[in-house]
């Protein structure tokens, strides 16, 4: 993860990219320091290393049948992960309601309905809340599977439509929430090619749930589950990114009570962060039936394992990301390959559920490569579960050639994010496996 300015989530329609040269990993660059800690790109240095075996249990024993992996490794991969990347995340709250303050409204150009909710977490509702922000095809007649967006700004700012409730962004130098009316966006999600397609499309804004900013746990959905004396959460509990995707997993809960929502047929989409945090939430609920992690990298879908771009190191750093993950992330800091877990066992617990990698041939600090090897070591779990991963023997397709598996992979020519035409591969991804209209 650099900065918010290397996001740009851009979904408009556009034409599908033109292939760039083949190659398998990014072409090697001068090191460099982030943090003042060394940053290799360099593919020779990316050092040797021997990855967890996804299908072994801890106690040695070979995970043969589906069962096996369902009642057992899978459990154990979750605990592991839970514990020692992400951290803990409290259950569903008890005390969750939804405020529908837009029950249908037509919105672009009639293509659209438009609905808007206020989600809170809690019974009081000067607590934590959320705003939801959800479109449905104006000529559906059935339930239809919708994509959830993680966002990285307020919901008005996020779509091209007035109706939207102005809502709040964080103001990191104020150390609160502001009204969201004006400053910068990180793209805009194209409604009409997504309804067009047969599918609903919605948004929340992360910072609704947890500030992105360090010291800043009083201020997010966090602070309402600390035990008593604590102003930090414990060494194994939630960082931002589970407090993140704890908060797209209460949309869910929403679209649960909304009939024109297929609650059974949700994909979640992120970039950078937050396609960690749609990668990591996937993984822990199950509803979930589809995610496209976009740029996802180190402390994603990236090996830790390999020396190459951004580390685990750069991303615990006190000055820099520590608050994203659970504290005992910091102690894998500089022993990744001692670490009982890498990045392709994150993978694995999405299986056998569609997940979508997408990446950038020139975004290096991310290590593409780092994703594509990680999605092939976590295939034999996809095998083992009746679906289709990336064969050992499949080298790193080209720019803008997808692999579109049960497991898939998509390099766009350029760098850190999403390009218009990724939107194209995103919904023919969701056509595939979630069939709308069906």
């Amino acid at each position: 993860m650099k900065t918010h300015s290397h996001l740009l989530l851009t979904l408009t329609a556009g034409a599908l990219l033109a292939g760039g040269a083949a190659r398998a990993q990014i072409v090697d660059s001068p090191d460099g320091k982030v943090a003042g800690i060394p940053v290799n790109y360099t593919e020779a240095k990316t050092g040797a290393y021997t990855l967890p075996d996804p299908l072994r249990l801890a106690d040695g024993r070979k995970v043969t049948d589906a069962r096996t992996w369902f009642a057992e490794r899978r459990p154990e991969i979750l605990k592991m992960i839970e514990e020692n990347e992400y951290g803990r995340c409290p259950p569903p709250p008890p005390d969750i309601s939804f405020d529908v303050f837009d029950r249908g409204t037509p919105a672009f150009d009639g293509k659209a309905l438009r609905r808007q909710v206020t989600i809170y977490f809690t019974k009081d509702r000067a607590g934590p809340k959320m705003d939801l922000l959800l479109y449905l095809p104006a000529n559906a007649t059935r339930p239809v599977p919708v994509l959830l967006n993680a966002g990285f700004t307020a919901n008005n700012l996020s779509v091209d439509d007035p109706g939207v409730k102005v809502g709040e962004v964080w103001n990191a130098a104020q150390q609160k929430r502001v009204p969201a009316t004006g400053g910068r966006r990180f793209g805009t999600l194209n409604v009409p090619a997504i309804v067009g397609r047969g599918f609903g499309v919605a948004t929340v804004n992360y910072a609704d749930i947890d500030p992105d900013a360090l010291g800043a746990v009083a201020f997010g959905v966090r602070a309402a589950y600390l035990k008593p004396g604590r102003t930090e959460p414990a060494a194994d509990e939630w960082g931002s990114i589970a407090a993140w995707g704890w908060g797209l997993s209460r949309a869910v809960d929403y679209f649960e009570t909304d009939p024109g929502v297929d609650a059974k047929r949700i994909a979640l989409l992120g970039v950078s962060r937050l396609g960690k945090t749609v990668l990591w939430e996937g993984a822990r609920d199950t509803r979930i039936a589809l995610v496209i992690a976009s740029c996802s990298g180190e402390g994603g879908a990236a090996l830790s394992r390999r020396n190459y771009g951004e580390t685990v190191a750069h991303l615990v750093e006190k000055t820099r990301y520590p608050y994203q993950f659970a504290a005992n992330y910091a102690t894998w800091a500089n022993r990744a390959n001692e670490a009982p877990f890498d990045a392709h066992l994150i993978i694995a617990l999405m299986a056998p559920r569609p997940l979508l990698l997408q990446t950038g041939s020139t975004d290096d600090w991310s290590d593409p490569y780092g994703e594509f090897l990680a999605a092939k070591a976590a295939t034999p779990v996809y095998e083992l579960l009746g679906a289709k991963g990336i064969p050992a023997a499949t080298k790193q397709p080209p720019p803008g050639q997808p692999l579109m598996s049960t497991l898939g992979f998509l390099m766009h020519d350029g760098g850190h994010g999403t390009l218009p035409a990724d939107l194209k591969v995103f919904l023919d991804f969701m056509q595939a496996h979630l069939q709308p209209g069906a």
